[in-house]
C-alpha cells in the first residue's frame, strides 16, 4: 500500500499487477513470488532492468528517480525526523501489527494487551506532533510525504479495530483517510474477495 500510495499522490503513472497471496507460507506461493524478485516478497517495483524490492526502499527510489527528493520534507531537520518516524514504524510496532491484522473491509473489536495499548500510544504520539504550516493544517510534515505513507495503513488498523485516539491525533487520521489516494485504495481493496484465515482476529462487530 505504501509505495503505491505515493506514486498515486504524486502522480507518477505506474502499473499495477496483483499477485495472490493465499497459501502464505507455502511452497507455491514462494515460487509464483520469484518470478518477480529473488526475495520471495511483495511488494516490488520493477524499473526497466532495476527490481526494487522492500517498502522503504521503494519509496526512497520513487523519491529519488521520480519526484527530485520531494517524498521527504524540504527541511534537513524535518527530514531527518520523518525518515526516523518512517523507520521506526518499518521495523517496529511488532505487537501492533500482530495483533491487529489489517482488514479494512471488516469491523472488528478484540482486548488489546499492554505491548498492543503502547504502540498505540507511541503511534498517537506521532500523529498528535505534526510540524505545522502556516494555514495550520498540515500532513505530518507540513506536505504530504513518505512518513504519512508508511502510517496509513496503521489508520485503516485502527478504524477496523475501534482504537480511541486523543482528539489530535483523531484529527490526523480522518485526514489521511480522506486523502485521495488513500480513497482510491480503499475503494479497490473492498473489490477483493481473498480472505487470508491466517490474518483474521478478533471478533465481528
Amino acid at each position: 500500500m505504501r509505495p503505491w500510495l505515493l506514486l498515486k499522490a504524486f502522480d507518477v503513472p505506474f502499473e499495477e499487477q496483483n499477485v495472490s497471496l493465499l497459501g502464505l507460507g507455502t511452497p507455491g506461493l514462494t515460487r509464483r513470488l520469484l518470478d518477480y524478485s529473488l526475495s520471495a516478497r511483495v511488494p516490488v517495483l520493477i524499473d526497466g532492468e532495476r527490481v526494487i524490492w522492500d517498502t522503504l526502499a521503494i519509496c526512497e527510489y520513487v523519491s529519488e528517480q521520480y519526484l527530485s527528493g520531494r517524498g521527504w520534507p524540504e527541511n534537513p531537520g524535518c527530514r531527518a525526523r520523518a525518515r526516523a518516524i518512517t523507520a521506526e514504524m518499518h521495523s517496529g510496532f511488532a505487537a501492533l501489527r500482530t495483533a491487529m491484522p489489517m482488514n479494512c473491509r471488516a469491523k472488528r473489536r478484540l482486548v488489546p494487551t499492554g505491548a498492543v495499548l503502547a504502540d498505540i500510544k507511541r503511534v498517537d504520539e506521532i500523529w498528535s506532533d505534526r510540524r505545522p504550516i502556516e494555514d495550520g493544517d498540515s500532513w505530518l510534515f507540513g506536505e504530504f510525504s513518505i512518513a504519512d505513507c508508511f502510517y496509513a495503513p496503521v489508520a485503516f488498523r485502527f478504524e477496523t479495530y475501534g482504537v480511541v485516539l486523543s482528539s489530535e491525533a483523531s484529527e490526523y487520521m480522518k485526514k489521511l483517510l480522506a486523502h485521495p489516494a488513500v480513497e482510491d485504495w480503499y475503494h479497490d481493496a473492498l473489490l477483493e474477495s481473498e480472505v487470508i484465515v491466517e490474518d483474521e482476529a478478533g471478533e465481528d462487530v
